[in-house]
């Protein structure tokens, strides 16, 4: 599968969604569609399509956005020193669409790798378990809980 930022998947993004991922913004906590969805299936880039995160490895990290222990490919995502707050953080794009994700941090879940991927619900797609084959990632099946 191709993954690309094309100007038609920029034309169909949402005011929100082009802010997020073309802008580099954040979606204001608890609003997003995704922090409190836990259906299997895989996050894509809602601009490329490119496979970023699992649900089995999302979690509930009470911070307003979707948590995830780590990428579903570390390839798929590009880290960046980031510090437009005044603080240093690790801003996370994804590789083909460089849209900006949201940021990834040191204070996640010890037993999963102690990484805490803070991520926009704007900047992702849910493709559910039982579509997955069809819309061209059945690779991925076997990384979802319950397969």
């Amino acid at each position: 599968m191709s993954y690309e930022k094309s100007p038609e998947a920029l034309a169909r993004l949402t005011p929100v969604q082009y802010h997020v991922t073309q802008e580099s913004g954040t979606e204001r906590p608890f609003t997003g569609e995704y922090d409190a969805h836990f259906e299997p299936g895989i996050y894509v880039d809602v601009v490329s399509g490119e496979p970023l995160f699992a649900s089995s490895d999302k979690y509930d990290a009470g911070c307003g956005w979707p948590a995830f222990a780590k990428p579903i490919e570390t390839s798929h995502v590009t880290e960046h020193r980031d510090t437009s707050l005044g603080r240093e953080r690790v801003e996370v794009r994804s590789l083909h669409g460089d849209s900006h994700l949201g940021h990834v941090f040191p204070d996640g879940p010890r037993d999963r790798g102690g990484l805490r991927y803070c991520i926009n619900s704007a900047s992702l797609r849910f493709v559910p378990k039982a579509a997955m084959e069809a819309e061209g990632y059945g690779e991925y099946i076997a990384r979802i809980d319950g397969s």
